[in-house]
């Protein structure tokens, strides 16, 4: 019931590459999302007073820019794998379905 072509796919050197590569890369920008998340929410449990700091003298507080660094990382390690996704893994995936249509 194994299809040949799944088999010829699966076996292809660029194949292995582009999973290597694709697990790598997901696996450090979840480590960093991780890190960034985690890192603000035990500010948030364990450094209070840190967050509470007012901006200048108007009643923003530290806390309002750094929740909205997490969310512009969280932005901007989206664009990372979405550029990387588009580029190289396209291009690596064009390549291992042109081998293996032969």
């Amino acid at each position: 019931m194994s299809d040949p072509t799944v088999q010829k796919i699966q076996s292809h050197p660029k194949y292995l590459e582009l999973r290597a590569k694709r697990n790598r890369l997901g696996i450090f920008l979840t480590a960093l999302m991780l890190v960034v998340y985690y890192g603000y929410i035990a500010l948030i449990a364990f450094d209070k007073k840190f967050l509470a700091q007012p901006i200048g003298a108007g009643v923003t507080s530290l806390g309002i820019p750094i929740g909205m660094g997490v969310i512009i990382f969280t932005v901007v390690i989206t664009g990372i794998y979405v550029r990387r996704a588009n580029g190289e893994f396209d291009s690596l995936t064009k390549d291992i379905l042109k081998d293996a249509s032969k």
